[in-house]
């Protein structure tokens, strides 16, 4: 893999990993207040909201820098699906039951950037310049801004490679202007989705997968290990965001996969 490599963590079990995710959201927590006040985070579906939630929740040693302050927090997501957001498909609906209805009071209520649900019925791509019009009211117009800078981007990878609503193959892969695009035949239902695109996910200041259990283990060391790897969605991450991108694999996940991996950070 040429150029700066990103950072394989491989770990016991899903304990062990979220034992260590804690501390790498924090830390990006810590240094995004530092900067600007904010918590810009976006996040996916899949497992990935069950794993976030074992991490945040846990009790913390009760010091600043492992305390979550919710209540400074801007949630995005990195792909939704063209549904209403109490549906069981909705990546909004995933993360309000595993982590967002179960934040004690102390830590403060999250800002979360939904779809505009009035419009899951219509044209997925009016959905996605909602979104993306959602996305410059707290970042900055797209006419001063090239791309919004996310400071931690959360995403899951598919046993296909695909992360976000990025599928491999895909002409979304080629986008380059927009922030947010829309899919109206992902290969996986439902068909109609919105999705970040490649270059606001590669552009955030960090970017972590998290990636658990043995189904993973053939794709894994496909993106890794493999040239014919290269051109799949999560590996397109790698590529272009280099040592920004930290990923989060248990051992049953990274079986096999040749690349260097390390066991904490």
């Amino acid at each position: 893999m040429p150029g700066p490599a990103p950072n394989l963590f491989s770990f016991q079990d899903t304990d062990a990993l979220a034992k260590q995710l804690r501390p790498y959201v924090l830390r990006n927590q810590n240094a995004a207040l530092s900067r600007h006040n904010t918590f810009r985070v976006a996040v996916s579906g899949g497992s990935l909201p069950t794993v976030l939630a074992k991490a945040l929740l846990a009790p913390g040693d009760g010091t600043p820098e492992d305390t979550a302050q919710f209540s400074k927090w801007e949630i995005f997501f990195a792909d939704e699906r063209a549904v209403p957001l109490d549906h069981e498909d909705s990546n909004y609906r995933l993360l309000k039951d595993e982590l967002l209805s179960k934040i004690p009071s102390e830590l403060g209520s999250p800002n979360v950037h939904t779809i505009d649900e009035k419009h899951v019925n219509g044209d997925p791509q009016e959905l996605a310049d909602l979104y993306q019009e959602e996305l410059m009211r707290s970042f900055a117009a797209k006419d001063s801004v090239k791309l919004p800078v996310f400071d931690l981007i959360l995403l899951g990878c598919g046993p296909d490679g695909h992360t976000c609503s990025l599928f491999p193959g895909h002409e979304l892969l080629r986008e380059k202007d927009a922030w947010v695009s829309a899919i109206s035949d992902s290969p996986k239902p439902p068909p109609k989705r919105i999705t970040l695109t490649l270059p606001v996910v590669t552009h955030a200041v960090s970017i972590a997968f998290v990636a658990t259990g043995g189904g993973k283990k053939d794709i894994l060391k496909q993106i890794f290990d493999a040239e014919e790897g290269r051109s799949l969605p999560s590996a397109l991450v790698n590529q272009g965001g280099g040592e920004k991108v930290s990923w989060f694999t248990d051992h049953a996940a990274v079986d096999g996969v040749a690349f260097p991996r390390r066991g904490s950070l």
